[in-house]
């Protein structure tokens, strides 16, 4: 069932399902809370409280709010975790993962770790040498960039094939409701905004983390000429033995989408490290409440 969260006049909409400590999956953009629809239902049959959400703008969560920035999107998450109880550990894909970093160093009283997927956690320079060099990253970068001109909604699917390099069985009724959910008035227009959006505030605060944090890369990202060594990157502005970094394989963007299984395998681990001693509290909508 659908829930909704009211925050300054707006709201969010997420899933909660399962019981046990929480955990918060948040998205990238131009997508939902749907593209955890393998790994939600997986997370809960392992005894995890697991909230799946809608960023702002984005599926059923509201449109016309007043901004979409990282430090804007990881507010929202953190009100999600104090409504429900936490603490948790965010699962933060692109924008998300830097979204989850500025959460954890700002509210580390409820935020007990991150996983950050494919993210965007830091301040990008311009990699010439990187689009002469890398085809799939020069033919990702050519089509997000009438994205972020145009708006073509052709352009971001042909983005998503990149993304995505080999495709779940329910690919292309998927494609077909995201292309549906981006004709809704006002969707395309925040995937626009959030493109624009700079990563620079999380990555601002990466030293200020002080939960464990796992970054998953995929080696087929198009987002990146190299993304282990963005992954790399990452790891160097957090505290010294705050992170680590796994690499999966033929994996693009959206490793929870077409490799479920491998993220969901070390994502396992990392979640009964991290929440063994910190005991769910209950929260408005806790499903375990009678």
């Amino acid at each position: 069932m659908t829930e909704h969260l009211e925050i300054d006049g707006n709201t969010l909409a997420y899933d909660l399902i399962g019981q046990g400590p929480l955990v918060v999956l948040a998205h990238g953009i131009g997508d939902s809370r749907h593209s955890y629809r393998f790994l939600a239902p997986a997370l809960a049959a392992q005894g995890y409280r697991v909230a799946n959400v809608d960023l702002r703008g984005c599926g059923d969560s509201g449109v016309g709010w007043d901004g979409y920035s990282r430090t804007d999107i990881a507010g929202d998450l953190v009100a999600v975790i104090r409504h429900l109880g936490g603490p948790a550990v965010i699962i933060g894909q692109s924008i998300s993962g830097g979204a989850a970093t500025i959460a954890a160093a700002t509210a580390p009283d409820v935020v007990a770790g991150v996983v950050e997927l494919a993210p965007f956690t830091r301040a990008q320079s311009f990699d010439v040498g990187g689009l002469l060099r890398v085809r799939r990253f020069r033919a990702g970068y050519a089509q997000l960039a009438k994205v972020m001109i145009a708006g073509s909604l052709p352009g971001w699917t042909r983005y998503l094939d990149l993304a995505v390099p080999v495709k779940p069985a329910d690919w292309t009724a998927e494609l077909a409701r995201i292309e549906a959910k981006l004709g809704e008035p006002g969707r395309m227009g925040v995937l626009r905004a959030m493109c624009k959006t700079s990563p620079a505030d999380a990555g601002a605060r990466l030293a200020d983390v002080t939960c464990p944090v796992l970054v998953v890369m995929g080696d087929a990202d198009p987002d990146w000429a190299d993304p282990r060594a963005e992954g790399e990157k990452v790891l160097a502005g957090l505290p010294r033995g705050c992170g680590e970094l796994a690499v999966i394989e033929g994996a693009g963007h959206y490793p929870h989408v077409q490799t479920p299984d491998e993220v969901l395998a070390l994502c396992l681990p990392f979640l009964a490290a991290t929440l063994a001693d910190r005991p769910a509290k209950l929260g408005m909508s806790d499903t375990s409440q009678v």
